[in-house]
């Protein structure tokens, strides 16, 4: 369990006055209806468009190895509707921060949560599978409505930054884990817990298979999930997220367990994660995280980068 992170005198230097500022700034465009928030997202994504070049670079290749059977145009109408959501997520992220309940669950669904209550109902913890998208932090905290978690993060670097985020998603859960902690999430699951687990990005390949994802054949896939699942009293529930057409809000949906998870078959395993972030990646292409390298890491270290 990670130890809150405690307010500082130092957070007051004018070292940090820049991020106090933006903070205030952005607590005062939250009160904006959403519709608004939302098309100022659309705008900062657009304008991010063109000032990230380097990782407008990387969503692009994303999506040409991804999806090679679309065309150059289609690539393009999809990558400029994907930085539309990324400057949607930065107030996702103060949505879910900031606002308070009883403005947010206007705007949440969540649908299947008897699988997560069945689960727990057999002395389970779960395994809640969640894959990136730009909405999660909104997300994530629309499900504490309904059962607060046990969140599995990264502190971040700067201490104020940690601060924030802590206290923004402590919201939506009972307490923190940090990435590096295995044994406290081991626990946490044995305890009956459910905490979010995210296993779609390239964690390198000192715990990874190489199997195919979309159209790449050789995709570094972290076995995390298999560990966590095998060595844990928990069952493995993959949930859905994606924003609603119509400034409607955010839907969650908890599939079925897993079963016969993990075979023992590991890489039959992870191309099962695999296969099914590409489902929930294709129910909102636009709104999946392209911007990670999701393929740097190569079977053979000598083998050309994809980048």
């Amino acid at each position: 369990m990670v130890k809150a992170p405690q307010f500082q005198g130092s957070f007051l230097h004018p070292r940090y006055w820049g991020i106090w500022l933006g903070c205030a700034l952005l607590w005062l465009i939250s009160w904006l209806p959403y519709s608004v928030l939302m098309k100022l997202g659309d705008g900062i994504g657009l304008l991010l468009l063109k000032l990230l070049k380097s990782r407008a670079k990387v969503a692009r290749r994303n999506l040409e190895l991804c999806f090679p059977e679309q065309t150059a145009a289609e690539r393009q109408a999809l990558l400029r509707a994907n930085f539309k959501e990324s400057g949607r997520a930065l107030f996702d992220t103060i949505i879910g921060w900031w606002w308070p309940a009883w403005r947010l669950k206007r705007f949440g669904a969540l649908k299947g949560f008897e699988h997560v209550q069945a689960a727990r109902n057999a002395g389970k913890g779960v395994l809640l599978l969640a894959s990136h998208m730009l909405h999660l932090e909104a997300a994530g905290r629309i499900f504490g409505f309904t059962l607060p978690s046990v969140g599995f993060y990264r502190p971040n670097n700067n201490p104020l930054m940690d601060w924030l985020q802590y206290r923004g998603r402590i919201k939506a859960n009972k307490y923190m884990i940090g990435k590096r902690e295995v044994k406290a999430l081991l626990q946490a699951l044995d305890d009956g817990e459910v905490c979010f687990y995210l296993p779609d990005q390239d964690y390198g390949r000192k715990t990874a298979e190489f199997v195919p994802f979309f159209a790449v054949e050789q995709t570094a896939t972290t076995t995390g999930t298999l560990l966590f699942a095998s060595n844990a009293n928990c069952q493995v529930i993959p949930v859905y997220t994606r924003r609603l057409p119509g400034n409607q809000g955010y839907e969650i949906e908890c599939l079925p367990a897993l079963d016969n998870f993990p075979s023992g078959d590991n890489a039959a395993d992870v191309r099962r994660i695999n296969a099914w972030v590409e489902q929930a990646v294709l129910r909102a292409p636009q709104q999946y995280m392209w911007l990670h390298r999701r393929f740097k890491t190569r079977p053979n270290p000598n083998d050309p980068g994809l980048y």
